[in-house]
């Protein structure tokens, strides 16, 4: 800890210099060289297909949707039908299934990979690292975030208030993403010696193809996706928070001065250390508690908010199916409307990303669907609910036009989502920052763990490797308080974006996997349920 500390003392204390000398020209220098050497990029993941003279999709969303579509049908609506079953495994009702296997339990044949070896100490029957809400808290900190917050009001000023009905079906048909990804995730997980696990796309792509005879192809979109997933842990896992959480603590006590960003980073950074070296025990240890308080003070003051203007809830609900379908003069139309509410849906719940499937293949359980069953709750909880809620209370209090002009593009997301908080809860910003503090941090640890994961797939697992990867993330997060909002929120929309393309073509290939152990898990779950209701018919035939 003491080593790790030093090293990062030594890189940035040159930086803490600089910036007490021209603050204000470094800022600048920073926004003018990450535009120049990163603008390439961006255009190219969000090139426009032009279908007509009006009619123009970026190409990167026709894969997100058109893969989410796809796994909604192939999995019969599972986004629906295993939504009550996900409660139940996140509650623990199916854990003696899962780290022991039904047929131990049951005397099911379903084979199961694995079993406990008796002979050692350690249970080998159910590989992995946390639970099933420690693996889904973990996921949902790095979602649930200020792409709620900040994001929400971005697609809000530029899309109108129809921008949340696409944000909303966004959510539910990533449901059916979410649940195949990280299932794969589970499935094509590496476990090492110590019981740490190895998981994620870089995995299920490599290995999951390689079985598929596609094994060239896997490998060049494993290490597509771990490049993707370090710009990402850079960019929208770190820079974005960072530089919103900067911008939301400096307005509140209005700090003045170039560098008050810069400090704001720094001590962001020395947090984000603590938890990270610990790896995804202690991130998944935070989370669990962190992520609950800080949504549930979030969703509090949204539903008092609501509450308070109950009659109003119609009036933004129906400008809001209204403008879903009509659009006109905002965001170039209807299309404009749809691609603004469907891009912010995506970045905040992060559903065909992949990114979630690195967190949840760490759970401890036997069978793979298990924990992608508990993985669709992720977007209904991120975008259904949470994004839902921060879009109508904006667009309740914005009633009369008084802090956004719809088709407006803004350049503060949190700023403005304050101003509306604060309208019916005075002096709420002083709440909402420390929420955004929190979310911020809480994303930037799951993301550093997501990142961390595609630089061990890339440059190996080792200690020298885990410290340059860990330096370098928290240098990015005081990078990321210190540069104007444009450049960040570009480049990690591209970064995030840039992931969807190998992980879509990777799990659509992997389909037939993935339902193949759905089946085996339901059918694990019928047996436990017809071998309670044996027992119980016999309990009460012997009285």
């Amino acid at each position: 800890m003491k080593k790790f500390l030093l090293s990062l003392f030594t890189i940035l204390t040159p930086l803490l210099t600089f910036a007490q000398e021209d603050a204000g020209s470094i800022e600048a220098s920073f926004d003018a060289s990450f535009r120049k050497y990163t603008g390439w990029f961006v255009d190219a993941i969000f090139y426009e297909i032009p279908f007509s003279d009006t009619f123009q999709i970026p190409w990167v969303l026709i894969v997100l949707i058109g893969g989410a579509l796809y796994f909604t049908f192939y999995f019969k609506l599972i986004n629906f039908t295993g939504f009550f079953t996900a409660i139940k495994v996140v509650r623990g009702k199916y854990e003696d299934i899962e780290k022991h296997g039904v047929d131990t339990l049951y005397g099911d044949p379903t084979p199961n990979e694995g079993g406990d070896i008796i002979e050692t100490i350690r249970d080998e029957s159910a590989d992995g690292e946390v639970s099933h809400f420690q693996a889904l808290t973990a996921a949902l900190s790095a979602t649930v975030g200020l792409g709620n917050i900040a994001g929400v009001a971005v697609a809000l000023s530029i899309g109108g208030p129809g921008a949340t009905f696409w944000m909303i079906l966004a959510g539910l048909l990533g449901m059916a993403s979410k649940f195949a990804e990280c299932t794969l995730g589970v499935k094509y997980r590496d476990v090492g010696e110590d019981g740490t696990v190895y998981g994620g796309p870089m995995y299920y792509l490599s290995k999951g193809l390689k079985e598929k005879g596609a094994g060239v192809l896997g490998k060049i979109l494993a290490v597509l996706f771990a490049i993707f997933v370090i710009g990402g842990s850079f960019g929208g896992g770190n820079m974005f928070q960072a530089n919103q959480a900067a911008a939301q603590f400096t307005k509140l006590f209005e700090l003045t001065g170039g560098n008050s960003g810069f400090f704001f980073g720094l001590i962001m950074a020395a947090f984000v250390a603590i938890v990270i070296i610990g790896g995804i025990k202690r991130i998944a240890k935070v989370t669990e508690k962190i992520v609950p308080f800080m949504a549930g003070i979030y969703v509090l003051a949204a539903v008092i908010i609501l509450v308070a203007n109950f009659s109003l809830i119609d009036d933004a609900f129906s400008l809001i199916f209204t403008g879903a379908f009509s659009g006109l003069g905002i965001a170039g139309g209807l299309i404009g409307v749809m691609i603004q509410g469907i891009r912010r849906g995506a970045f905040s719940n992060e559903a065909g990303v992949g990114s979630a499937a690195i967190a949840h293949s760490a759970v401890r359980t036997k069978y793979p669907a298990s924990e992608g069953i508990v993985a669709l709750l992720e977007p209904f909880v991120d975008t259904v609910v949470i994004c839902t809620m921060t879009a109508l209370v904006i667009i309740i209090t914005n009633f009369d036009g008084s802090f956004m002009e719809y088709g407006t593009p803004i350049s503060e997301g949190v700023e403005l989502t304050a101003t509306a908080f604060d309208s019916v809860i005075p002096h709420f910003s002083i709440i909402l920052t420390i929420a955004v503090i929190l979310f911020a941090f809480s994303t930037m640890i799951s993301w550093s763990y997501y990142g961390m994961q595609g630089w061990k797939y890339l440059f190996g697992k080792g200690k020298i490797t885990d410290l340059i990867y860990k330096i370098l993330f928290l240098a990015f997060v005081v990078l990321g308080a210190s540069i104007s909002l444009g450049a960040v929120i570009d480049f990690s929309d591209a970064m995030i974006f840039a992931m969807v393309v190998p992980n879509i073509i990777g799990v659509v290939l992997l389909t037939p996997v993935v339902r193949k152990e759905l089946t085996k898990y339901m059918k694990a779950i019928k047996t436990k349920k017809e071998a309670i209701e044996e027992g119980a018919e016999d309990l009460t035939n012997e009285l």
